[in-house]
């Protein structure tokens, strides 16, 4: 049995939680939030207690500690954890600033404690298909990520989010570093504000489109917006030699109606907890399974490092309007 502090009990807080409680092999023994009340409200549900993060993390009944606080904690949660000697899952970005992420890193080195960052997409089991059929296309030649939330979020998320490469795009950034059989090394971006001007006045843009590119030619699209009328898009291309590999939206239902005047079915999912629900629980269980039994974690510091260093070269290429050597 895994005993579990969770840190954080916001919207992710709370649907890690949900997933936890029904894996057999990890508890929640401690839960903990700078708004007290959302850690009452969840210690309800979860039979845990409330206590501070420093206590949550210190407690010498836990083993691992789920960190989904707000990004710019990340940092000093996941200092605290490693020196406390716990298993570490970290929600993504581990820092928005590189060199701090570099400290996780070499802090995870030193202390050789599992550490898993919660790039959930990557247990999509659409995605994961995708990635296990990659051999039928013979020598992979192109990569086509499209990411577009159905709406912006909140200026005063945006104010504090990073930027769009930082908070939307490292994800698909992952994706594609995920997907690549080797690593990207330059990188181009455009974009601009095309959805909601206050997010301009924030300092960040809403649209983007970057292309990645390997040493051997491997060309990789990934296309951003914050609005998409119809639904959460999310679909990847891969394409070879051999032929191409699809993974595309899922819709709430797969019926259709088909008549004279053409054929109707169901929208595609709306917002990412839906999406990913099965993604998000997959995760979780990953991490469980890699602390209880010692295997690694299916994603890394390094994993996160390399992302975040993907995401400030697209900054850097959209602010100088040129490519980007990695």
């Amino acid at each position: 049995m895994l005993n579990i502090s969770l840190i954080g009990a916001g919207r992710i807080g709370k649907l890690h939680a949900h997933h936890l409680m029904e894996n057999a092999d990890c508890k929640i023994v401690y839960v903990a939030d700078a708004f007290e009340e959302n850690a009452i409200a969840l210690a309800a549900d979860t039979g845990a207690k409330v206590v501070s993060a420093e206590e949550a993390i210190s407690a010498k009944d836990v083993d691992a500690v789920i960190i989904a606080s707000p990004t710019d904690t990340h940092s000093h949660y996941s200092h605290l954890a490693l020196d406390a000697g716990k298993a570490i899952f970290c929600e993504k970005p581990i820092d928005l600033d590189l060199s701090r992420a570099k400290k996780i890193a070499d802090h995870v080195g030193e202390t050789n404690l599992p550490y898993m960052l919660g790039f959930n997409r990557r247990f999509d089991p659409s995605f994961m298909r995708l990635k296990e059929q990659l051999p039928l296309l013979g020598k992979l030649e192109q990569v086509l990520i499209v990411s577009r939330d159905p709406s912006p979020p909140p200026v005063s998320y945006i104010e504090h989010s990073g930027g769009l490469f930082k908070d939307m795009m490292i994800h698909d950034l992952d994706i594609a570093r995920w997907l690549l059989p080797e690593e990207p090394t330059e990188i181009f971006a455009v974009g601009d504000c095309l959805v909601d001007p206050e997010i301009a006045t924030a300092g960040d843009i809403d649209t983007a489109m970057v292309t990645l590119k390997t040493k051997s030619g491997i060309q990789c699209q990934i296309i951003n917006s914050r609005r998409a009328a119809y639904g959460y898009d999310q679909r990847i291309e891969a394409f070879g030699e051999a032929g191409i590999l699809k993974a595309d939206n899922p819709t709430e239902t797969t019926t259709t109606f088909m008549g004279k005047d053409g054929a109707t079915g169901d929208k595609i999912m709306h917002f990412f907890l839906e999406r990913y629900a099965d993604a998000y629980r997959l995760q979780l269980n990953a991490f469980v399974d890699s602390v209880v039994n010692g295997s690694p974690a299916a994603t890394t510091v390094d994993d996160g490092v390399k992302a975040l260093r993907l995401a400030e070269a697209a900054k850097e290429s959209l602010d100088a309007g040129k490519l980007v050597t990695i």
